[in-house]
């Protein structure tokens, strides 16, 4: 909110790409706070860095969209933009919600099977039982499971120490996608104006 009351003038593509250079930086922080024993307390700035860069982002892909085209279509341009948001929000939360899957069942299954205080037949089992995609899981929600189940506390310690290395496997290669996604969007932004439509509509001759 504060971009266009501040900066009237600012360059929709320069803002763009602070945006997008603000939310890779957002995750790339995350992505190398990652760590087993890090607490909630390592989202806290990149979260607010990417934050920021959305809301670079929103400030001006709205007015740049609907300025394109004549003032009798900006509402269907609006409708349309929200409309690819929204989708493209969702499409991007079920793939990165997909690798993060992938990844935290790979690494969790890889981990188990050459675990020495896993006994066999349970590293077997679990590659039965999990290898359509393991939830995600606390530790202590995990640990849980164990008791009920009966697993010796030994090998109950070893399986949740492997949940705990494959839930960071999972997040890094998610947020690496998600990286990789706002980089690529950022050397996409050269086709955005480098001035304001206001601007660019003052400055045209009248007919």
């Amino acid at each position: 909110m504060g971009v266009p009351r501040v900066f009237p003038d600012a360059s929709p593509r320069r803002v763009v790409q602070i945006g997008f250079a603000a939310l890779f930086a957002g995750i790339v922080i995350m992505l190398a706070a990652l760590d087993a024993g890090a607490g909630p307390e390592i989202v806290t700035w990149p979260m607010l860095l990417a934050g920021l860069g959305v809301g670079a982002l929103a400030s001006q892909l709205g007015s740049v969209t609907v300025s394109a085209v004549p003032d009798e279509q900006s509402g269907d341009v609006g409708g349309v933009q929200n409309t690819v948001t929204n989708l493209g929000a969702s499409i991007g939360t079920a793939l990165a919600g997909a690798v993060l899957i992938s990844a935290l069942t790979t690494s969790f299954l890889t981990g188990v099977q050459h675990n020495p205080a896993v006994p066999k037949d349970v590293a077997s089992q679990a590659q039965v039982q999990l290898a359509g995609g393991i939830p995600f899981m606390s530790d202590q929600d995990l640990q849980t499971q164990l008791d009920k189940a009966g697993v010796p506390p030994e090998t109950a310690d070893a399986i949740v120490a492997e949940n705990a290395d494959a839930r960071i496997a999972g997040l890094r290669s998610s947020l690496s996608l998600l990286a990789v996604i706002a980089l690529i969007a950022l050397f996409a932004t050269r086709r955005i104006p480098d001035r304001q439509p206001s601007a660019v509509s003052a400055s045209e001759p009248p007919t």
